[in-house]
């Protein structure tokens, strides 16, 4: 088996059967196979897959289980060379698995790759191509210089605002939405680090990646669409909590023995501040609909 697509499913029939949809119609000629991880939905997703795409093998879990650990159960069934974690919430262009495949094929020295991530407004998602979160990127991010100075370097460590998003070229890490991994690379790194619950772990990966001696590509040749919820929208406690929560946890495992105590007291201090802001305006905002990101997945 050249490929093994896993998608995490959280209470999101519709838009699960679309993402299978777009993979089935791709123009591919490599073997595949798909794996849907069910992390407990109530909305019948399961039994629509099984109707539509008799082929897509399917795992039940009893409960919500994260996103982490999720995709690691379809990681340890999968047969395939290469691993595709896959956001429900995306649609594939026909040509996306054969020009990703295609491209990891000719780069034995690349771990990981990601396409073109964009919203359905057609505007980037920049979390398809980015730098880690060391304290100062996180800084320059986390309090708006980045987008005041969007093409000076120094300022754009995070989000890599000043690289041309049309080009290709190696980073720090992708997006969990859309991430293509060799098997020896997991072999390697080891599966996805399950105390991260449904954040945050496709950037520890790409970081052992990395630490590993392999190269994570964004290769813009084709891309996908990712139908994010609006940022007005107001979210579950439990989102901000483990949005901040997985900062906390990354920078614990690769950052603190790094940096000095002074630094760590200080980025604590920051996430701390960060999660009250955003549960604050969050409160204020109306409860107009699910969460932002990962809905797919209770990740």
């Amino acid at each position: 088996m050249d490929l093994s697509i896993i998608i995490v499913s959280f209470n999101t029939r519709q838009i699960t059967l679309n993402c299978l949809q777009s993979i089935y119609s791709s123009i591919v000629g490599y073997t595949f196979e798909v794996f849907l991880v069910d992390n407990s939905s109530t909305d019948g997703t399961t039994t629509a897959v099984m109707n539509t795409f008799p082929k897509v093998r399917i795992i039940k879990n009893k409960t919500n289980v994260g996103f982490s650990r999720a995709n690691n159960q379809g990681i340890k069934e999968a047969d395939g060379r290469y691993i595709l974690l896959l956001n429900s919430d995306t649609i594939l262009k026909r040509d996306t698995l054969q020009i990703m495949l295609d491209f990891m094929q000719a780069s034995p020295e690349v771990g990981a790759s990601g396409c073109k991530v964009v919203l359905p407004n057609g505007t980037l998602d920049k979390a398809c191509k980015r730098g880690f979160p060391t304290p100062s990127a996180s800084f320059y991010y986390a309090f708006g210089i980045a987008r005041l100075f969007p093409d000076i370097p120094r300022f754009n460590g995070y989000q890599l605002s000043h690289l041309n998003p049309d080009e290709e070229y190696p980073v720090d890490c992708l997006v969990g939405a859309f991430m293509l991994v060799r098997r020896e690379t997991i072999d390697e790194v080891g599966l996805l680090d399950e105390e991260f619950f449904m954040y945050g772990e496709d950037v520890d990966w790409c970081y052992r990646i990395k630490q590993a001696g392999w190269q994570i590509y964004y290769y813009p040749r084709t891309e996908i669409t990712h139908y994010k919820g609006a940022s007005s929208r107001r979210k579950p406690f439990k989102i901000i909590y483990e949005f901040h929560r997985a900062m906390f946890l990354f920078h614990r495992k690769h950052y603190k023995r790094k940096y000095s105590f002074l630094t760590n007291v200080a980025v604590y201090i920051g996430i701390g501040l960060k999660f009250t802001l955003a549960f604050l305006k969050n409160k204020a905002l109306p409860a107009l609909a699910a969460p932002e990101k990962k809905q797919d997945t209770g990740s």
